[in-house]
């Protein structure tokens, strides 16, 4: 079972963890960002583009007995 702390106690360890935490800066902030947000619509086309091949591919194949 764990063992019951104090919630001052608590606090104290809480504030000396995130003084141990080193921060990005802003510019590392906003280049991640822009990575991120780049490979999403990197992605969404990537399977947007895949999506509409395949169903191409689907219907012209289903055509071919008509």
């Amino acid at each position: 079972m764990a063992s019951k702390t104090n919630p001052f106690t608590f606090l104290q360890q809480v504030r000396s963890e995130t003084s141990k935490v080193t921060w990005p800066s802003r510019r590392e902030t906003m280049i991640s960002t822009a990575m991120v947000l780049f490979m999403v619509c990197f992605a969404a086309l990537f399977f947007f583009s895949a999506d509409q091949l395949i169903g191409w591919l689907i219907s012209f194949v289903l055509n071919l007995g008509k």
